[in-house]
């Protein structure tokens, strides 16, 4: 028993060194028809929609060059990088003003998509890689989704690391909890630059006298019972009562203790299911 446990602790401490890095960029895709306020600042690889009253002519789908910048008939070469687009707009109407191509010129731009910022995803999603925010309000929700959403091996934990404000941020986010438990507040706007991770899931082994002994996930507030059972439950040789649990202690110490039925289980506990004596 001591040589399982020891390849077990050998497995568990070479998950946990696993490195994970950033996949290929995912190939541009729609945007929704979401659009952020005036006071967005336009960013290269930003797509926009321009539009002047009455004057259907000047219409023009674009995308921010990677100096900032747009060419628009009429007036040529506008610096857009970094402006907000309520600034965006004053200054295409200032152009054709000055250049008296339109007398009293009304300007509209629409934000089509936010190509600028993106977010990484990595761990334990169908389809790890950077995705474009299409709206100033893509939520947790919204990332996971275009990842593929979370492996049946993901932990329900999704933790979110950037910048906001200045500042680093980092929040662990229960993502089931938001949709059984309606924490709508947990489900975070994310914001360009941000890291999503998602680990693997905590896990237990069962091991000895047990219908299916092997590995399993370590699901909310599960019992040892509860654990026995995904196993398949005590074997015809086997029994429940002096259930043994091989657990490492604060320090890293692996410690032996006996189990009751009801105690809870922890990631990476081994439990061992012994031999009937009679």
């Amino acid at each position: 028993m001591e040589a399982l446990f020891s390849y077990v602790m050998q497995l568990t401490q070479m998950r946990t060194k696993i490195v994970l890095g950033l996949l290929t960029l995912i190939l541009f895709t729609p945007a929704r028809a979401e659009v952020a306020g005036l006071n967005y600042r336009l960013a290269p690889g930003d797509a926009i929609r321009i539009n002047v009253f009455q004057q259907p002519d000047l219409t023009l789908d674009t995308r921010i060059s990677e100096n900032g910048s747009i060419t628009y008939p009429l007036i040529g070469s506008l610096q857009l990088g970094g402006e907000t687009l309520a600034a965006a707009e004053q200054q295409i109407a200032a152009g054709l003003r000055q250049g008296k191509y339109v007398k009293d010129p009304q300007v509209t731009i629409t934000l089509l998509e936010i190509r600028g910022n993106q977010v990484s995803v990595l761990g334990q999603v169908s389809r790890p890689g950077r995705f474009p925010l299409e709206t100033q309000k893509t939520r947790l929700s919204d990332v996971l989704a275009m990842a593929g959403g979370v492996t049946a091996s993901g932990s329900d934990i999704v933790v979110v690391s950037g910048i906001r404000e200045g500042r680093p941020f980092h929040k662990e986010v229960d993502f089931p909890a938001i949709f059984a438990q309606g924490e709508r507040n947990a489900n975070i706007q994310v914001a360009g630059g941000d890291v999503i991770f998602v680990d693997k899931a905590p896990v237990y082994y069962i091991y000895g006298e047990v219908q299916r002994p092997g590995v399993y996930r370590v699901e909310r507030n599960m019992t040892v019972q509860q654990a026995l059972a995904q196993g398949g439950g005590v074997s015809l040789r086997g029994t429940d009562n002096g259930i043994k649990v091989y657990r490492k202690d604060a320090k890293g110490d692996v410690e032996l203790k006996e189990s009751e039925l009801y105690d809870l289980v922890r990631a990476d506990d081994v439990i061992y299911i012994r031999e009937s004596l009679f």
